[in-house]
């Protein structure tokens, strides 16, 4: 009898939700989390995401509650909100990369699978060392927008590529559930530009 693959999800919570805006649907995290348990033992689900300093009320803080209680290790990161100088823009400082980065190598010598939801190309050296461990490295983003959410480096070297309009029907909310949902339905306005898709609003 074959051994019950051993898999981790470890999702970059702006990108996934600026992917899953891109393509014009609602992520419903009971569901997602569902569907991957479906496919092996599911040791642990990692949402990264950042906060806003000095924001008294974050609008994501229920989406991060939600979670916390709700199967997933939610991981966050005080954020500094700033004026780019030369181009008078604001942005964010803070990103979870690095973090990701090292529980995903700890997590490596546990593990037959790594699921990574992001399509940041700085993640193609992580996938890299990863999949020399002996872990194979999934990457869930898009193709499907233009332009594409997934950077075409950190896809190729993936071992499998899952585009996330192929979930929508088992990872998507069902818009009829959203007046009575307990998810939080909108996010701060620094992830909803569009610029955020690109990634360089975060710095």
């Amino acid at each position: 009898m074959p051994s019950i693959e051993k898999i981790a999800l470890f999702i970059d919570g702006s990108n996934l939700y600026a992917t899953a805006k891109a393509l014009g649907f609602d992520i419903d995290y009971r569901r997602l989390l569902g569907e991957f348990q479906s496919r092996g033992a599911l040791l642990r689900a990692f949402y990264y995401t950042t906060l806003i300093e000095d924001q008294e009320y974050s609008s994501i803080r229920p989406l991060i509650d939600w979670l916390d209680y709700n199967g997933y290790t939610v991981v966050t990161k005080l954020a500094r909100e700033f004026t780019d100088a030369t181009t008078g823009r604001r942005k964010v400082k803070g990103r979870m990369d690095v973090d990701l980065a090292v529980k995903a190598m700890e997590l490596a010598g546990h593990v037959d699978q790594i699921v990574l939801f992001s399509g940041d190309g700085d993640f193609r050296s992580l996938v890299e060392a990863v999949q020399r461990r002996g872990v194979r490295v999934t990457v869930v983003s898009t193709l499907s927008t233009q332009p594409p959410m997934v950077a075409d480096d950190l896809r190729r070297q993936a071992d499998v590529f899952i585009d996330l309009l192929e979930l929508k029907p088992k990872v998507g909310r069902d818009p009829t559930d959203r007046p009575g949902s307990r998810e939080m339905r909108q996010l701060p306005q620094f992830l909803s530009r569009g610029a955020i898709n690109r990634g360089d609003q975060v710095e």
